[in-house]
């Protein structure tokens, strides 16, 4: 039997005993906690603690910072790359020829068209003579021919300017945004894997332990400081079955502890379904009595509290049934 059993069926123990000698529903109990733990998603090395034990913090508040060298530098390659797809989509969008390419497409162009006209001038000179009979057939057909290969040419370098300014194949231009969706989501991981690396109060409370000091490697899936919100406090005590009708979710306890202010209450949240501790298979009535049901309750003041002091829990008459009633309806 383990140190925290003992300590807990001693409490049980004085709780009952306590219980059969005044004839009042009075239960000895103790205050526990649920810690929030707070660590790095991976490993790395404190470089800043920004709190002590017993501080108390509120939710977003910064703990402590773990080395992000790594991260940083996975960032400014995702933010590189994502520049670099960019400019890609941007470049398959536009004319698949520089500005200044075109411009000599142009140039090329008037040329031809020049060279079409002058041939075309000759052909009609050439014409007019083969009628008259003042020219040779030949000279004819090397006028058409010459008008020919300079229409030929012309309607070439004006499909050179029209492929040009045609942007690429949209095969080619739906793979390029997607190589940018991708790049944007990396980055947007990145960052993400950057801000983990320094770590706020997930909720407000005090800092109950400090597990690492700069310095110090943390690693992974250990916390590095431990939080208790206010209400994650409770009050938990045991009672013998034959109580249980008497007691429901939301009835009232008083709770008393040494040291404490007057007055102090709490909520029933929680009624175990198993006994905490097996009598034998086959039960007597006296061994029926032995059976006990372990009750948490949360404080209407957890603030009043600390966690692992014993307190005294009374059954307050009369609420806890109240509150059965009303959850039956």
């Amino acid at each position: 039997m383990n140190v925290a059993r003992l300590l807990r069926l001693l409490v049980l123990t004085g709780g009952l005993l306590g219980c059969q000698e005044s004839g009042q529903s009075v239960f000895q109990g103790y205050v526990e906690a649920n810690l929030v733990f707070v660590g790095p998603d991976d490993p790395g090395r404190l470089v800043a603690l920004s709190v002590a034990e017993g501080d108390r913090v509120e939710q977003g508040q910064i703990l402590f910072s773990v080395d992000d060298t790594l991260e940083l530098a996975a960032r400014d390659q995702a933010k590189a790359a994502l520049a670099e797809a960019r400019a890609r989509l941007e470049r398959l969008q536009a004319a698949q020829k520089r500005p200044q390419e075109i411009e000599v497409l142009r140039a090329t162009e008037a040329r031809a068209r020049v060279a079409l006209e002058l041939s075309q001038t000759e052909l009609e000179r050439q014409q007019k003579l083969y009628a008259q009979g003042n020219t040779s057939k030949a000279n004819l057909e090397t006028a058409q021919a010459t008008r020919d290969q300079n229409r030929a040419a012309l309607e070439e370098v004006q499909r050179q300017i029209v492929v040009g300014e045609l942007a690429s194949h949209e095969l080619d231009i739906a793979a390029a945004r997607q190589a940018v969706d991708v790049a944007e989501g990396q980055l947007v991981a990145a960052e993400q894997r950057l801000s983990r690396r320094t770590l706020a109060a997930p909720a407000a409370g005090t800092v109950e332990q400090v597990y690492f000091r700069p310095g110090e490697v943390v690693p992974a899936g250990r916390p590095a400081v431990a939080l208790l919100p206010p209400a994650n406090l409770k009050v938990r005590f045991f009672v013998p079955q034959a109580l249980l009708p008497r007691i429901a979710p939301g009835g009232v306890v008083s709770v008393t502890c040494d040291g404490c202010a007057g007055g102090l209450t709490a909520r029933i949240s929680f009624i175990a379904r198993e006994a905490e501790y097996t009598p034998p298979v086959i039960y007597s009535l006296e061994e029926r009595a032995k059976l006990v049901f372990m009750i948490e309750a949360r404080p209407d003041e957890p603030t009043k509290f600390r966690v692992g002091q014993p307190v005294s829990v009374m059954l307050v008459e009369g609420r806890g049934q109240e509150a059965s009633d009303g959850l039956s309806r």
